[in-house]
C-alpha cells in the first residue's frame, strides 16, 4: 500500500471540532487504501496554552539566548502534547494510532539548536508501525541528535518534518493541511478575486514561499523537490482539492504568470564610488556579509552599488559602513513585489509591461531584478496594495 504523509498545522488541531475534521481526513486516507503518517504542529497560536510562543513566554529572553538546547526542549513540548491529544481523538473514532516524537520517527539532526539540519533518517520504527496498521502521529518541528538530545528545525519546521518523512518513506504524496484552500494567485485579503492555483511547480512555489507567501515553508519545498515527492496544500475544514506542487506545474496552462506576492520592511541602499572610498568600495559586499547583513536585489555598476536589506539590519549596516568610511544613502519603507511564472524566461517585453503598468497608475519603480521564474520590483510601501491589485488585474 502507498504511504501518505498528512501534516496538520496548529490551527487544524487547536480544538475538538477541528480535530474531528483531521480524523475525517485520515479515515478517508485509510478508506482509499493508504497507510497514513500524520505529522502535527503545536496546538493553536500565541496566547493559547500549548502553543509554541506561549511556552516560550515562560522563560526569559536572556535565558533563551544563552541556553538554546534547553529552549529546544521546551519548544518540543507543544508538539508532544499535540500528538497525544490527537491520538486520543483517533482512539474515540476507532483508529489505532501511536504518538511518536521526531527522534523516535527517525529524524536525526546536527546540534545546531533552534535551527537544526537533518543529517540522516531511520524509518525502521515507523515502518514497523505501518506494517501493524498503526497510524504514527509524529511530533513535527523536531528531531534528535545522535547523542539523544532534542532539537528543533526552525519556525515552520513541521512542514519540513513532513517533507523529510515523505522523502525517507518514498510516500505517494505529502498533504499539508492548513486554514486556507491552497495557494492563491495573490493574497485574497488584498485581491478579492484572487484564484486558487490548481497546480504549481516546485520552483514557482519556492519563490512564493521565499518572497512572502506563508502557506508552506521553503525548506519543505526544497526537501520534497530533492525527492520528487508531490506536495498538496489543502484546507482542513473543507473538501477543496487544494494546490498540487510537483516538478512540472500546470503543463496545460498558457498563462505567463502564476501569481504575485510581496515582502515589506525593505530598505534600499545606494553606495557610490569616490576618491575617498576607492579601496573599501571594492570589498564592501564582503564586509557586509562578514557582519551577517543579508543583501537582496543587488545591482552592481562600475561606480555604484545598489541593494536592499531588511529594516532590522539598518543599525548594523550603518555602523558597519561607517567603520570603513563608506558613505551611503537610504530609501526606507520599501516593498519588494514578486511576479512569479515559470514561462516568463526569454519572453521579450515582460519587464517592460510590468513597469509600464505601474507607471500608468503613478507608482514609481525604484529598482528591478529578474530570474527564470520571477521578476522583482522595488516600490514604496505605501503603494504595495495598489500595485498588487493593478498587476493582478492586468497580468492574471
Amino acid at each position: 500500500m502507498d504511504i501518505l504523509i498528512q501534516k496538520f498545522g496548529g490551527t487544524s488541531v487547536s480544538n475538538e471540532e477541528k480535530r474531528t475534521q483531521v480524523v475525517k481526513k485520515v479515515k478517508k486516507a485509510l478508506k482509499d487504501g493508504y497507510r497514513p503518517v500524520v505529522v502535527v504542529s503545536a496546538m493553536g497560536r500565541k496566547g493559547e496554552p500549548y502553543a509554541t510562543d506561549t511556552l516560550l513566554s515562560l522563560i526569559d529572553e536572556s535565558f533563551k539566548n544563552d541556553n538554546h538546547q534547553a529552549t529546544d526542549m521546551l519548544m518540543c513540548c507543544g508538539e508532544f502534547i499535540s500528538t497525544v491529544v490527537m491520538c486520543n481523538e483517533f482512539y474515540k473514532h476507532g483508529i489505532d494510532a501511536m504518538p511518536v516524537t521526531g527522534g523516535q520517527a527517525g529524524i536525526i539532526t546536527n546540534d545546531d539548536f533552534n535551527f537544526a539540519e537533518p543529517v540522516e533518517t531511520d524509518m525502521t520504527f515507523l515502518n514497523s508501525l505501518l506494517e501493524k496498521n498503526i497510524v504514527p502521529v509524529v511530533s513535527g518541528f523536531q528531531g534528535i541528535t545522535k547523542e539523544g538530545i532534542f532539537t528543533t528545525l526552525g519556525r515552520g519546521g513541521s512542514d519540513t518534518s513532513a517533507a523529510i518523512l515523505g522523502v525517507a518513506l518514498n510516500a505517494k504524496e505529502i498533504e499539508i493541511y492548513t486554514d486556507v484552500d491552497g495557494i492563491m494567485t495573490a493574497d485574497p485579503r488584498i485581491v478579492g478575486d484572487a484564484e486558487l492555483i490548481s497546480k504549481i511547480s516546485y520552483n514557482e512555489v519556492f519563490q512564493f514561499a521565499e518572497q512572502g507567501a506563508k502557506v508552506i515553508h521553503p525548506r519543505a519545498v526544497e526537501t520534497a523537490m530533492k525527492g520528487n515527492i508531490p506536495i498538496v496544500v489543502k484546507n482542513t475544514m473543507s473538501d477543496c482539492e487544494g494546490t498540487i506542487i510537483n516538478s512540472v506545474g500546470d503543463i496545460t496552462s498558457e498563462k505567463l504568470y502564476t501569481g504575485i506576492t510581496s515582502v515589506s520592511n525593505r530598505i534600499q541602499v545606494n553606495i557610490k564610488l569616490s576618491l575617498n572610498n576607492k579601496e573599501n568600495y571594492k570589498h564592501v559586499l564582503r564586509v557586509l556579509a562578514d557582519n551577517n547583513i543579508s543583501l537582496d536585489l543587488i545591482n552592481i555598476f562600475p561606480n555604484e552599488k545598489i541593494f536592499t536589506i531588511d529594516s532590522k539590519d539598518k543599525q548594523n549596516l550603518e555602523e558597519t559602513l561607517a567603520s570603513i568610511g563608506i558613505k551611503f544613502t537610504l530609501i526606507e519603507n520599501c516593498s519588494k513585489i514578486s511576479i512569479i511564472g515559470s514561462r516568463i524566461a526569454g519572453i521579450p517585453g515582460v519587464v517592460a509591461k510590468i513597469v509600464d503598468t505601474l507607471d500608468e497608475v503613478n507608482i514609481p519603480v525604484l529598482q528591478t531584478a529578474d530570474s527564470h521564474t520571477t521578476i522583482w520590483c522595488l516600490i514604496e510601501d505605501k503603494h504595495t496594495k495598489k500595485a498588487i491589485q493593478t498587476l493582478h488585474n492586468i497580468l492574471l
